[in-house]
């Protein structure tokens, strides 16, 4: 299947990219109001479970302690679920937003400014993390707390039972596979473009489109995944996890000193308070009220970006509940939800803080008459501080660590899923995988045709396009999960009230035993009071 998907994005690129498009168009257009309601409805599903009567439900056995340092496991998750994407759009989004805001926000800069970042809180922030939670909870109880194999169909078993071992479970775990690996595969692709634009930008290269070089990076590229994720979570992908969230630090700081950091300080209170303000009514907005023109605007960005979270949740929440033994279920949900959430907002207010600022005050021109260059904003930026050439050498590092554990942490959930859930897949077929996404990322790209990209287009429409059957999936897990959780806690109060009624009949027995040797009962069952010890 997968073979086949990537043969009609190669072959038939016209027809695949035109024929996909179609598809997308439809769903997005038509099912807005469903993926705007359901994503919102999933961060109440996790606001609830995180606070509520189940967040000291362990995933993994009574008294299990963590497999991870609590530093390791926010980095591990981090770098999986969104690391990459922040470098990629941590300028670009928030520029793209001022250039062309959303219909109805008003034309003054500073209007333009709040609006750019408050909207870039919404696509990165609690919603995406909420989706992720979603599977992640209900993977990671199936698999620490019930014992069951790493993988998406035994999430669903208290509702679907003996069934989900047959066909219904092998379709599930197949669009989880394919989702995957498609997404991966094209992060990989379009990635690589943008390392090879940061060269070209730098002077290190003379033509930063040339396939050749594109070829060759995502073969290093996939070479170190693949050397990662043969030593295993516990020490490459761990690593790699430890160092990029150092070496992201490193140049956040950076940005942060030689930018305006009066105006980015400001600007990270007042935004995070616009988001605050906003959240609810941005969460359901699907731009109704302003016509055509609004619609088409929040299904270009809001709603697309909820597919493509969505279709990321198999991998970014198989992979963090497989790194999450040990933890609560209250752990889980605010390490999950609220800390990346806080990070973020504070990356995206020092990198696209600081571009908005120069653009807004006439000290950088970043929008051409062809709009923002998403793959060389971030060197744009950098080039304008003091060193930050140096540093833009040292981002297109962090860029590539950032794909490399996106790809290691990709290739060890396609290979547990594909190995029947086993948590430890073989070593070889961690090698198979990660060399298979990186193979499909060539061929793509070498089918695109000089300086294109449609077969990977298409791919990454593919991988969204699953976002609509697994939302269903996802819908199912919250249901198990629930399930799951009401279950144990009538448990837990069952035998709680048993442990206090065998307490009360201790108690009960000892008490006669003890006026039984003082002699103190009498023949009628009474005792005597003036003898009775007190």
């Amino acid at each position: 299947m997968i073979l086949g998907f990537v043969l009609f994005a190669v072959i038939g690129q016209k027809t695949a990219a035109d024929a996909v498009a179609t598809v997308q168009s439809e769903v997005i257009g038509g099912l807005s109001w469903f993926y705007m309601a359901l994503v919102s409805l999933f961060v109440i599903f996790c606001l609830w479970v995180g606070i509520g009567r189940y967040g000291d439900i362990k995933l993994g056995k009574d008294g299990e302690r963590p497999e991870f340092s609590l530093v390791s496991w926010l980095a591990m998750l981090f770098a999986a679920g969104m690391g990459i994407g922040l470098v990629f759009w941590g300028v670009a989004e928030p520029l793209n937003f001022f250039d062309a805001p959303r219909p109805g926000t008003g034309s003054s800069d500073a209007a333009k400014s709040e609006f750019a970042m408050v909207q870039t809180f919404l696509h990165w922030g609690i919603h995406p993390w909420a989706i992720y939670v979603v599977v992640g909870l209900a993977v990671a109880y199936s698999v620490h707390r019930k014992g069951r194999p790493v993988s998406i169909r035994w999430a669903l078993e208290p509702v679907f039972g003996d069934r989900i071992k047959g066909a219904w479970g092998d379709v599930i775990d197949s669009v989880a596979v394919i989702g995957t690996l498609f997404g991966v595969a094209t992060s990989l692709g379009f990635g690589v473009m943008q390392v090879a634009s940061g060269m070209d930008f730098l002077g290190w290269v003379d033509d930063g489109s040339s396939k050749g070089l594109l070829v060759v990076l995502i073969v290093c590229i996939t070479g170190i995944a693949t050397l990662s994720v043969v030593t295993g979570i516990g020490k490459g992908i761990k690593w790699l996890s430890n160092a990029n969230m150092g070496l992201a630090a490193l140049i956040m700081l950076f940005v942060l000193i030689a930018g305006p950091t009066l105006y980015l300080a400001n600007s990270l209170v007042q935004d995070t308070g616009g988001y605050l303000q906003n959240v609810l009514s941005l969460s359901f907005d699907t731009g109704a009220s302003y016509g055509e023109e609004g619609t088409s605007w929040v299904n270009a960005w809001t709603v697309f970006y909820w597919g493509w979270w969505i279709s990321w949740a198999p991998f970014v929440g198989i992979f963090i509940a497989r790194i999450s033994r040990g933890r609560t279920v209250r752990e889980f949900v605010c390490g999950v939800l609220l800390v990346p959430t806080l990070l973020t907002f504070v990356w995206f207010s020092i990198f696209g803080g600081t571009a908005v600022f120069q653009q807004a005050n006439g000290k950088h021109d970043y929008i051409g008459e062809a709009g923002v260059s998403t793959n060389n904003a971030l060197f744009e930026m950098l080039d304008t501080l003091p060193g930050g050439t140096f540093v833009a050498g040292v981002a297109i590092l962090l860029i590539v660590l950032f794909f490399v554990t996106s790809s290691d942490s990709g290739s060890y959930v396609v290979d547990m899923l594909a190995s029947g859930g086993d948590p430890n897949p073989p070593v070889w077929s961690r090698v198979f995988w990660a060399l298979t996404e990186g193979a499909v990322a060539i061929a793509l790209l070498l089918a695109s045709g000089s300086g294109g990209t449609a077969s990977l287009d298409t791919l990454k429409t593919v991988a969204i396009l699953v976002a609509l059957p697994f939302s269903f999936v996802m819908i199912g897990m919250c249901w198990a999960t629930l399930r799951s959780f009401r279950q144990e806690r009538e448990a837990y109060l069952a035998a709680k009230l048993q442990r206090q009624q065998d307490r009360m009949v201790d108690e009960a027995v000892a008490a006669l035993e003890e006026s039984l040797e003082n002699g103190t009962l009498n023949s009628d069952g009474t005792t005597n009071v003036s003898t009775t010890k007190r």
